[in-house]
């Protein structure tokens, strides 16, 4: 039973972004069964459910029923993440009051100004980006508790997503959008690099950048010169991701295991159905069973022993040899572990964070 789940509300989308990796999985006609939906999100919440990441796989906030959703998983004692494109902000505010510091709201916004946000989201809605950004002092009086983010996703000259179209770059607006963020009482803004579907899978792909060294540095010195708005309530954020490109050490995080232990803890759940990673998010070498796989004892049997299956079966050191994977040493620090390798101290309890997202 997975301790934390991607879980795709819908795949249904009103923007239409080159970069967005799971381009090929929108707006499809898979619909969950909503009383299904909850039956499975209780199952796992009282088997050792602790974090949703309500993410990807279509703008979660089109789903009918979000804040239903929402308010459900925290009566059933989960913590709760939303990631949204900022179009339907008033189902977000009117669920703020539930949420509690563990949890978090980001949203994706890519741009400094207007004019770069509409060439990378296409929104096929009537929207701004000063109009998203409004939401954010009003949800956060509803619940200073809970942070809000600015998520930017840095794309450079030479970026192409999987069909070949051309992704726009967006370096040279970081400092605006780090202002922009700190203007409407953002908690932060977080920087994560570009990445496109190689043989299905999410990598990232430095070689496509017109100039390597020179891209990095732009990408650095912009970084370097919007620290100059941080403060004590806003904070500059560099993801994992960015932080090895930077270093040129992202390559490190391509060496996996044969077993990629975290399929078992961490999942995907969407209407296309289960999927073991949110890198392979809709590819079917990584389905595990359909989207009520958690719905009931039966169900939940079929679905363990398929999880079992995909542990014995997926040779992460093979499939995933170009992901720059998040889980790459959590995943070497288990194969150590099951193979009796690692020091008597490294199996210490650490202190408890309540962080289960990761």
């Amino acid at each position: 039973m997975p301790i934390s789940i991607n879980l795709d509300l819908t795949t249904a989308c009103n923007f239409h972004c080159a970069h967005c990796i799971d381009l090929d999985t929108l707006n499809t006609k898979e619909r969950y069964d909503h009383e299904t939906l909850l039956a499975s999100l209780k199952n796992m919440a009282e088997r050792g459910l602790r974090s949703v990441i309500i993410i990807g796989g279509g703008e979660p906030t089109l789903y009918q029923k979000f804040e239903e959703v929402v308010i459900f998983l925290k009566k059933n004692g989960v913590k709760v993440a939303i990631v949204s494109n900022g179009t339907n902000n008033k189902h977000i505010y009117e669920v703020a009051d539930c949420l509690d510091e563990k949890d978090w709201v980001r949203f994706s916004i890519d741009a400094g100004t207007n004019e770069t946000f509409s060439r990378i989201h296409n929104p096929r809605i009537n929207i701004s980006l000063e109009e998203i950004c409004s939401w954010v002092p009003a949800i956060r009086e509803r619940n200073p508790k809970v942070p809000v983010g600015f998520s930017f996703l840095i794309t450079w000259e030479g970026a192409q997503n999987s069909k070949g179209t051309r992704i726009i770059s967006n370096i040279d607006e970081i400092v605006m959008a780090t202002r922009l963020a700190r203007k409407y009482e953002f908690s932060y803004i977080s920087f994560k690099p570009f990445l496109t579907r190689q043989n299905e899978a999410e990598v990232m792909d430095p070689a496509a950048m017109a100039d390597f060294k020179s891209t990095v540095a732009q990408i650095q010195r912009m970084i370097e010169e919007a620290e100059i708005y941080k403060t004590e309530n806003f904070k500059i954020v560099r993801s994992t991701n960015l932080t090895v490109l930077e270093e040129g050490t992202w390559r490190d995080f391509t060496n996996q295991p044969v077993v990629c232990h975290m399929q078992a803890l961490r999942q995907v759940l969407s209407p296309l159905g289960l999927f073991s990673c949110p890198g392979y998010r809709g590819v079917e070498k990584t389905r595990i069973s359909n989207s009520d796989a958690y719905s009931n004892d039966e169900k939940i049997r079929t679905t363990q022993s398929a999880t079992a299956n995909i542990l014995d079966k997926f040779d992460a050191s093979h499939e995933c040899a170009n992901i720059t994977c998040l889980f790459n040493q959590a995943n070497w620090w288990l194969e150590k572990a099951i193979k009796g390798k690692l020091n008597p101290e490294d199996l210490e309890p650490t202190e408890e964070r309540n962080d289960w997202y990761f």
